[in-house]
């Protein structure tokens, strides 16, 4: 079969340029090698939030206990998880029934390329014009004896029931934010990271107020731990490491994650990758000018978040069928850690501000006492605003059980660059969050 353009993933990134190739006129085909809607919607962002909701739900309940709220909560995890699945079970027939709607081509089955033009997916060679690649990321695999018995994200979103002991190799977003489900849930919960500075990409002082929250909440932090083997034992496993050891029943593997390019074998297509992904132009263009890239499969500085990858789609299309001289650029770009307590900003990267720290300073406010937090006894709401020699606001960290709504307030103010002035013209709802930025900035 030929077609103008196949798409390798049907993720967010791959769906949503589908349907935008689709009414540009172009004929579409979509190849997905797993579950059709790929990892946001199936075993990502998604159901992990389905699930957070009841830790959110609990936490609220906890902060407001004797406020006029009486009695206490508890997770019933074998309820919770027909709850996630009530969502995701649905998830991979409505996508590949969507795209089947909109006459666009679906296939099933692991692509690889044959040529800079064809592909095979199981028995049948499709050729295009154009390709996109949008296979995204999966769990990246610790390389020590033992590896076997690691489970990863996807196995946790998806266990009947929740062991006693639960251990986290691993102190991403993945990592804190699934231990705070465990926990929650009932769950001894340790985590093991390599080094001492967890989230790298967050302020680290408003990361140790994260780590003292879930420390608080009965997770054991073990930094400055190398996991060397991990030992099957009679019941549950033992992690082992120079001068450390822990028993525990499961064992979740979250140490990054990495491009799904192993079957695509690029090699025939002429098209050049590396360990952290698909090599691309400001175009989105790889080394072969017909074939494009986006998504989490690509090597990047922008974050590998779900809304910007469609961003990144919605680009590819427009590159695709109007041959745009228009270089992708991204505007600033929120990220945030899930959890009752959330970890959010936006703004220049905590790499930036550490590389020419007399350029700029900051202030931390504490925002536990401010009406918004007070009303729902958020007593660890906090706020770090950064700015330059100009004293003009340049990055914002959140720490509060609202920090993901504030941080898409200051998506508009830093992106639109509206100053205290332009602000002040605006009235907003009260009470409600909005109505703070005119007191924040």
């Amino acid at each position: 079969m030929d077609y103008d353009v196949i798409v390798l993933g049907s993720g967010p990134a791959g769906m949503a340029a589908a349907y935008g190739l689709k009414e540009a006129g172009q004929k579409v085909a979509v190849v997905e090698s797993y579950l059709w809607g790929g990892t946001c919607p199936n075993y990502g962002c998604d159901p992990k939030k389905i699930l957070m909701s009841v830790v959110e739900a609990q936490a609220r309940g906890k902060a407001l206990a004797q406020k006029g709220l009486v009695g206490e909560t508890h997770i019933n995890w074998e309820a919770l998880l027909a709850f996630k699945k009530s969502y995701t079970d649905q998830i991979p027939t409505r996508q590949k029934g969507g795209l089947e709607e909109a006459n666009i081509a679906t296939y099933a089955g692991t692509a690889s390329f044959v040529s800079p033009h064809a592909l095979q997916v199981g028995e049948q060679i499709l050729s295009a014009h154009q390709f996109l690649i949008a296979t995204g990321q999966q769990a990246r695999q610790l390389d020590i004896p033992g590896q076997e018995y690691l489970k990863n994200s996807t196995d946790f979103m998806a266990l009947p029931h929740l062991p006693p002991r639960v251990a986290f190799v691993g102190a991403g977003y993945i990592a804190f934010e699934l231990a705070t489900i465990a926990r929650a849930a009932g769950a001894e919960v340790h985590v093991i990271h390599h080094n001492d500075r967890p989230l790298k990409g967050f302020d680290e002082e408003l990361v140790q107020e994260l780590v003292a929250h879930l420390q608080e909440a009965g997770i054991v932090f073990h930094f400055d731990v190398s996991l060397s083997e991990v030992q099957k034992e009679r019941v549950g496993y033992r992690l082992v490491a120079p001068d450390f050891e822990l028993e525990t029943d499961l064992v979740i593997g979250a140490t990054g994650r990495t491009p799904n390019l192993g079957a695509l074998h690029l090699e025939r297509a002429h098209v050049d990758y590396g360990k952290n992904g698909i090599l691309v132009n400001e175009y989105l263009q790889t080394t072969q000018p017909h074939i494009y890239a986006c998504g989490d499969v690509l090597a990047k500085e922008a974050p590998k978040l779900t809304p910007v990858a469609s961003y990144e789609a919605k680009y590819a299309v427009t590159a695709m069928t109007k041959a745009t001289h228009q270089p992708l650029t991204y505007p600033l770009l929120p990220t945030v850690v899930f959890g009752d307590y959330r970890l959010a900003r936006i703004g220049v990267s905590e790499k930036e501000l550490a590389a020419e720290p007399t350029k700029y300073h900051s202030q931390l406010l504490d925002l536990h006492d401010w009406y918004t937090y007070f009303r729902i006894q958020d007593q660890k709401a906090k706020i770090k605003l950064v700015y330059d020699e100009a004293d003009h606001l340049v990055a914002v960290t959140c720490f509060s059980s609202l920090a993901d709504e504030l941080i898409n307030y200051f998506v508009l103010v830093l992106n639109k660059k509206i100053s205290p002035a332009e602000l002040s013209d605006y009235i907003f709802a009260y009470p409600g969050l909005a109505n703070d930025l005119n007191y924040l900035l």
